[in-house]
């Protein structure tokens, strides 16, 4: 999923860039440069240090993971922090989870699954305060690269990069593409269950790229459904891989069907065979981002402008899938930037990017109803149930009561560190 997160992962993964032309003279050009030195850690010193750290610092947030009285809250390409909610007006930043190259999350039972880099990790979590790896499936992302052709040494790992700003003349004639970045091209207690059937599923946030249904983990690139059989939750095994197509963003999970979001529009499939989704239907857009999630009756997409969304586009869709096969538009609400989203009964939780978090009515799809705004707020994903929700902005992780809907209380934030 791209989104304004996505600029400062593409700063991370770099060998060399050029980012202004500061002047010329005659035939000789200065350009500002700004190179990026990979910090290195052998694979044994990385695995073994997937454990139940104490708590760090949150400073750049990515995707969210709710499970019970615990947040699973993403720190892009480094790990996962685990947040203690069980007073959601009081949270506590417990433990750190090293994970390089990790972006994505998803719990089951005590299970956690993450990637890293490539790897995919399966955690048991059931204590959180000495938290396990059960099991390290290699190659489980190989879509996962950097561009340029930059290849990591061998048998080690990228935990870090150092960063140093470098200007120097060239000829004004040389020729650079527009973008040299090297990145990748995504990224109480707990309660013991028996089996993965029975394990409870948490909930995960409109911008993820897991999604775990039934026994299965569903995981999407930028091309491809990936299936994992997890019937063994701590031995998950690849089962499948679905082509789907181009800018493939998103993936949300309802009864038993996968709402996958992309740039061009949003695919349904079916998981009647679990192990070979099929494709149910589709709803073609124009380009732009688009997560999605889904009810009973209504899919609700938003699509957003910017840089990497291609778009000028700044809206909701509401679509009829009553018919699976055959979505239709029923609605169009125009926002400012809409990122992430999501709904608790008769309630839509849109986060508008700069324009904060609104919430609105939607009993009648046709005719939403704007109930709260909460401003001042730059927002990007949420979660909301059981009267909190939970939103990722940047500059914090901030918590709201919606009880009462058009009194929406603020609750806590847990501000991250520049």
């Amino acid at each position: 999923m791209k989104n304004f997160f996505s600029l400062m992962r593409k700063a991370l993964a770099a060998a060399a860039t050029f980012a202004l032309v500061t002047g010329c003279v005659k035939d000789t050009c200065k350009r500002t440069y700004t190179i990026y030195t990979p910090v290195y850690k052998t694979t044994a010193e990385v695995r073994a240090n997937i454990k139940s750290n104490g708590p760090v610092p949150v400073t750049k947030p990515g995707k969210m993971f709710v499970l019970g009285n615990y947040i699973f809250l993403n720190e892009i390409d480094k790990g996962i922090h685990i947040i203690d909610n069980t007073n959601p007006g009081s949270p506590v930043n417990k433990y750190f989870i090293d994970i390089p190259g990790n972006l994505d999350v998803a719990v089951k039972g005590n299970i956690l699954y993450a990637d890293l880099y490539t790897d995919m990790v399966t955690i048991d979590i059931a204590n959180p305060a000495q938290v396990q790896v059960k099991n390290i499936t290699q190659n489980a992302f190989q879509f996962r690269r950097y561009s340029n052709g930059f290849v990591a040494e061998p048998n080690k790992v990228i935990v870090d990069w150092i960063t140093k700003d470098t200007t120097v003349g060239e000829d004004c004639d040389s020729w650079f593409p527009s973008n040299r970045n090297v990145l990748f091209s995504q990224s109480s207690s707990f309660g013991s269950a028996s089996s993965a059937a029975s394990a409870p599923v948490g909930v995960s946030g409109s911008m993820a790229r897991f999604s775990l249904l039934n026994n299965y983990l569903y995981t999407v690139t930028e091309t491809a459904l990936n299936v994992f059989n997890i019937t063994q939750p701590e031995n998950p095994t690849f089962s499948n891989v679905v082509n789907i197509g181009s800018g493939i963003e998103t993936i949300y999970p309802f009864k038993n069907s996968l709402f996958i979001g992309s740039s061009i529009g949003m695919f349904i499939y079916n998981t009647t065979n679990p192990a070979m989704p099929a494709r149910t239907g589709s709803f073609t857009h124009a380009r732009a981002c688009d997560p999605v999630i889904a009810d009973d009756n209504f899919a609700y997409v938003t699509l957003r402008s910017g840089t990497v969304c291609q778009t000028f586009t700044n809206q909701l869709d509401i679509l009829n899938i009553s018919n699976l096969s055959s979505p239709v538009r029923v609605n169009t609400q125009q926002l400012k930037n809409p990122h992430g989203l999501s709904k608790d009964g008769n309630l839509l939780f849109i986060c508008d990017g700069v324009d904060g978090l609104k919430v609105f009515d939607a009993t009648d799809v046709k005719n939403l109803k704007l109930v709260h705004h909460v401003k001042g707020i730059e927002t990007y994903d949420v979660i909301a149930f059981n009267n909190v929700a939970r939103v990722v902005c940047k500059d914090g992780l901030y918590q709201y009561n919606y009880s009462n809907p058009t009194q929406i209380q603020f609750l806590s934030k847990v501000s991250y560190q520049k």
